[in-house]
């Protein structure tokens, strides 16, 4: 090979390397931006909880000492919190939050039912409680149980919560976050405490959508 036709051939190779470099990364790049198109956008601003079929229930009492059950609000869309009404500030937020929802729903309204379970059933009475959340809304229901009750409906929410009585001072910690469960009486749906009243409305009429089958029921 003449010195010639090697001067050559190595300048091929220092255009071509970073050229095949720079194609094969165009290529790597366009790939990932194929599977993200192809993967399906979640169809909720929450996280979705669906495809892990939480076996969400509760038996707790209302203000009049009727027994209401998950079942019992078949037929519509839930939004749930847990909260007591002595709370400073995530409670108070959250049910005016939800209150706003009702009214984005417009026409849809009476298809979403709000309720508020409190974990702190010792201080907040039925008719209290009552009085508490409607003052948010008239149409929103507050439950309560014992504290065996109230134990398991946060923990088939995976709700946490904890009550701590230090030298005559109650102290309260618990999860903010506010479930949505389908007419169907399934949990679709976990809303942290940052969303909008008008992205959480958003995620109930997709639910009240999927239930007038516009979604396959197991989706």
């Amino acid at each position: 090979m003449s010195e010639f036709e090697a001067e050559r051939r190595a300048g091929l190779v220092a255009v071509l390397v970073p050229l095949a470099a720079a194609l094969a990364i165009a290529a790597l790049a366009a790939l990932t931006q194929a599977k993200a198109w192809l993967q399906p956008a979640s169809r909720f601003h929450g996280r979705d909880v669906t495809s892990e079929h939480w076996k969400a229930a509760f038996s707790l009492t209302d203000s009049s000492g009727r027994v209401i059950s998950l079942a019992d609000l078949k037929g519509k869309a839930v939004l749930l919190a847990f909260g007591y009404t002595h709370c400073p500030d995530a409670c108070p937020t959250t049910l005016a939050r939800l209150a706003e929802v009702r009214r984005l729903m417009d026409k849809d309204a009476s298809r979403l039912q709000v309720v508020f379970v409190t974990i702190d059933p010792e201080r907040d009475t039925g008719q209290f409680l009552e009085r508490y959340v409607q003052a948010f809304d008239p149409t929103f229901v507050g439950l309560r149980g014992t504290d065996a009750q109230t134990d398991a409906a946060a923990t088939a929410f995976h709700a946490d919560y904890d009550i701590t009585d230090y030298r005559g001072q109650i102290f309260v910690s618990h999860t903010a976050d506010t479930y949505l469960i389908d007419p169907d009486g399934r949990v679709r749906d976990v809303l942290p405490h940052t969303l909008s009243a008008r992205e959480i409305a958003e995620d109930v009429r997709t639910v009240l959508t999927a239930e007038a089958g516009c979604w396959p029921r197991g989706a």
